[in-house]
Parts: structure tokens; C-alpha cells; sequence
């Protein structure tokens, strides 16, 4: 099984300038019969990084899945300038395939400064060094076919509190916990630390709205897709550093269900918070 270090990673993300504030996107694992999610959103970061200064660092992105990304065709990302103010600097950045949009994005961009300052504290958690990883898990249970996607994916070391188990359908509280980083250093400086977490964030969120009911991903019929996405960076990270994911569904109706996530560091600040609402569409099959 061929896998994806963390510099293989970063080389994906590393999108090509092919004009002014015009970019191209490899595709991430283009085996797979899907587009990741993650790897749209960290891309469209990345292009709107290549035009903000240096000193500003995304605070804030929200963007829409508008189509199915084609696993066989590099994506096309355009970065356009909608701002460049005194202390914000706002972006939108589109992405292409075969002519349509099928993902759109806005981020502002500021630098860091001293404000009033509160959060909600980190959950009480078991510590990172205890949990299996879930590479290690996913080979254990299911060397043939679980998660295919995260067991190629070693550039990142994430393991997971509360895992429901493959065939394990009892519904249960939508709320669900992991730690992730960096299989290797980055540049303490490197923008690269809010792509990763941008990227990271997208792994396991939609999932979440799932565990209220008896169903998964495999289960016949269900239609499941992320919807839109946001993030607020609230100050520095580091990606190679332990981050627990906190991530709990408050709802799901209209066929929709909501997740929200919060990121903290390991010494319990909490550095981005993230939402998504994604599509739980089930089928009924139709009379014969």
C-alpha cells in the first residue's frame, strides 16, 4: 500500500503558480474515488497565503463544497483581491475543474495582537502517549478495507478517544474527540501550520453528526457529503505539536446535520474552532 509521508503531503499542497493569483492543485491520493475535502480547503488556503503579505495570518475562512471534486484532473484555484485594508486582508479564492466551480472560499487575513482574552477550557481528556493511532488501530481491526484513506495518510500521527468500532451501529452521543499532529518538524514561522490544521480539520468532523443514529458510512443508501466549512484561527499553532480535536453535533434535520469543532494546543489553549454542516441524505429504496 503506497503512502503519503508528511514531506509527500506537503509537496501536494504546495500548489504550482501558473499565473498572477492563478494556481494549480495536485490531486491527493488520486486512487480513491473521491476528493478530499481537506486537501480543497488547504489548497485554497495556500493560493490566498501567495498574495496576503507575510506578516498577516489567516484569522478566518469560510467556504462551500459546490461539486464533486475529479480525482483524475488537477484543480485550478483563483485568487482574487477583495481587500486590502489597514489591518485586514480579504481573499477569495475559487476552484475549478473542467470549467465549473466546485469550491469557494473567503479568509481574512490580520496580524497578531494583544486584546481582552477568555476562552472555554479544554475538555479533561486521556493524553495522547496512551491511545493507540489509528493507522496502528485501522491495521489491526481492518487490515483489508477500513479507512483506506487514513492508513495511507501517515504524514499525520492522530488517535482517537472514543472510535466507533466497523459494523458498530448503536446510536450514541454525537460527540467525539482526537488527537493529531505532524509526523515530523515545521518551520516554527511557516504558514503551513494553519494549511495542515485546515486540512486536518475537515478528517473526521462530518462523521460526528453520524453516531446519533444507526448508521455509517458503508450503510446502504445514505448520501454523505460536506457542505460548507469554517474555521477561526484564534492565534499561533503548531501543527507538529499535540492538538486535541473536540468535535460534537448539536443537530441534524432537513436531510443536514451540523458539527462544530474546537482545536486546542496540548498546554489547553484553544487555537481554532471549526463548523461544517454536511449532507445526511437516506435513500429509500424504490418499489419494485
Amino acid at each position: 500500500m503506497t503512502t503519503i509521508d508528511l514531506a509527500g503531503l506537503m509537496d501536494i499542497l504546495d500548489i504550482e503558480e501558473l499565473d498572477t493569483a492563478l494556481f494549480r492543485g495536485a490531486i491527493l491520493m488520486p486512487e480513491n474515488a473521491h476528493v478530499f475535502g481537506g486537501q480543497v480547503l488547504a489548497q485554497a488556503l495556500v493560493a490566498a497565503i501567495r498574495t496576503v503579505p507575510a506578516s498577516r495570518r489567516v484569522h478566518s475562512m469560510h467556504a462551500y463544497f459546490l461539486r464533486a471534486g475529479d480525482h483524475r484532473q488537477p484543480i485550478i484555484y483563483e485568487a482574487e483581491a477583495i481587500r486590502d485594508g489597514g489591518s485586514f486582508t480579504t481573499r477569495r479564492v475559487v476552484a475549478r475543474q473542467h470549467g465549473k466551480a466546485i469550491f469557494f472560499s473567503s479568509m481574512s487575513f490580520k496580524e497578531q495582537e494583544q486584546g481582552l482574552e477568555h476562552q472555554l477550557e479544554m475538555p479533561e481528556v486521556v493524553a495522547p502517549e496512551q491511545l493507540e493511532s489509528d493507522i496502528d488501530y485501522w491495521n489491526r481491526v481492518s487490515p483489508e478495507t477500513g479507512n483506506r484513506f487514513s492508513r495511507k495518510l501517515t504524514a499525520i500521527d492522530s488517535r482517537s478517544l472514543n472510535r466507533r468500532h466497523p459494523g458498530d451501529l448503536e446510536p450514541r452521543e454525537p460527540v467525539q474527540g482526537q488527537w493529531f499532529k505532524t509526523n515530523g518538524a515545521i518551520d516554527p514561522d511557516s504558514s503551513m501550520h494553519e494549511v495542515l490544521v485546515a486540512f486536518y480539520s475537515d478528517m473526521s468532523l462530518l462523521g460526528t453528526a453520524l453516531r446519533a443514529h444507526p448508521v455509517d458510512f458503508q450503510t446502504g443508501g445514505l448520501q454523505v457529503a460536506s457542505l460548507d466549512h469554517s474555521i477561526w484561527f484564534h492565534g499561533p499553532v503548531r501543527a507538529d505539536d499535540w492538538l486535541y480535536y473536540h468535535m460534537d453535533s448539536p443537530r441534524s434535520s432537513n436531510a443536514t446535520g451540523l458539527n462544530r469543532g474546537s482545536i486546542y494546543s496540548r498546554a489547553g489553549s484553544l487555537v481554532a474552532s471549526v463548523s461544517q454542516e454536511g449532507l445526511m441524505r437516506l435513500k429509500t429504496p424504490k418499489p419494485e
